[in-house]
């Protein structure tokens, strides 16, 4: 294991030591299989995701604009609505009674005037959420935001590592029972999804961060809450190479030429792996609040569910 003599780089951020641990799952969903041994190199992680007053602090020091403030580009979405490139950002909408569940259209929606401020749309606001993960940023406004900080994008490794909290191969973040004890461990949805969320843990939505009790590393919100992203390219399944430090050595995981969705072939937007589920997962549904769960996330896309955390990978020198 390596050694680090300093204090730790900042007081949100908590050191991962070096080691290897069995990433991926061959027990659920078949994106997550083959389970395998990987090595990560040590690294900072910040202990929660990004809030919405820590990303209004960097949007107020550069006037950064995010996607979703945008109007789209027509010339990357062939066929589309003109109501869809308005500037917009997808955001769940509970259905009034049961619907299928094969087709996520019944929930998502496209909605004008949602963004990081209005997370529900043009007539919500970031009123008592300021301790909430900030949403609905696309992978490059989290780059943007991590370039800013002095700081980068995990990997899908160094995620998984960090979430699981030094407990190897256990089924959660904190072990192998849902709610060890009945206790609620994380944000994630109760009840019969997207109808009701009878809200057991607490919250229905977003929660502000660290209202759930941390992993074995000292990190917040790992499992539920919002996803986070990563720098990976998403594939299909783990790649059987991706041993003994690869995902270090290739941080990005992957070829962007196998991370379009061939559900749209006309539309050549490559994916990001995001990890971590959400105040969405639901047993009957998403059963992803686990470590080793993942999901595919276009790279111009942003969510109501959807933020990040950032990594440095270089121990800091005392002066």
């Amino acid at each position: 294991m390596a050694m680090v003599d300093s204090a730790p780089l900042v007081d949100d951020t908590v050191w991962i030591p070096d080691g290897s641990f069995m990433m991926g799952s061959d027990r659920h969903y078949p994106e997550e299989a083959p389970a395998h041994r990987v090595s990560v190199d040590g690294f900072w992680i910040e202990r929660h995701p990004v809030t919405n007053a820590r990303f209004a602090r960097f949007v107020a020091e550069t006037g950064y604009v995010t996607d979703a403030e945008r109007p789209a580009d027509p010339s990357l979405y062939p066929g589309a609505l003109p109501e869809l490139l308005v500037p917009s950002s997808v955001v769940f909408v509970k259905p009034q009674q049961r619907v299928d569940l094969r087709n996520h259209f019944n929930w998502w929606f496209y909605v004008a005037g949602a963004d990081w401020r209005h997370p529900e749309g043009p007539q919500s606001s970031l009123e008592h959420r300021q301790d909430h993960p900030v949403v609905h940023v696309t992978f490059n406004d989290a780059t943007a935001y991590a370039r800013w900080a002095g700081r980068e994008l995990p990997t899908e490794a160094e995620w998984e590592r960090a979430a699981r909290g030094d407990l190897d191969g256990a089924e959660f973040a904190w072990g192998n029972e849902l709610f060890p004890d009945g206790q609620h461990m994380a944000n994630t949805w109760q009840g019969e999804f997207p109808i009701e969320n009878i809200g057991d843990d607490g919250f229905e939505g977003t929660a502000p961060v660290g209202s759930f009790p941390p992993n074995g590393f000292g990190l917040y919100d790992t499992i539920g809450n919002v996803w986070e992203w990563t720098v990976d390219w998403y594939t299909a399944r783990h790649r059987s190479g991706d041993t003994c430090c690869s995902a270090i050595r290739n941080p990005r995981g992957g070829k962007q030429e196998d991370s379009f969705d061939p559900r749209t072939p006309e539309v050549h937007i490559p994916r990001k792996v995001m990890k971590g589920g959400s105040f969405l997962c639901a047993p009957n549904y998403c059963r992803r609040y686990r470590p080793a769960a993942r999901m595919a996330q276009a790279i111009d896309t942003s969510t109501c569910h959807l933020g990040f955390r950032c990594v440095v990978r270089t121990a800091p020198k005392l002066t």
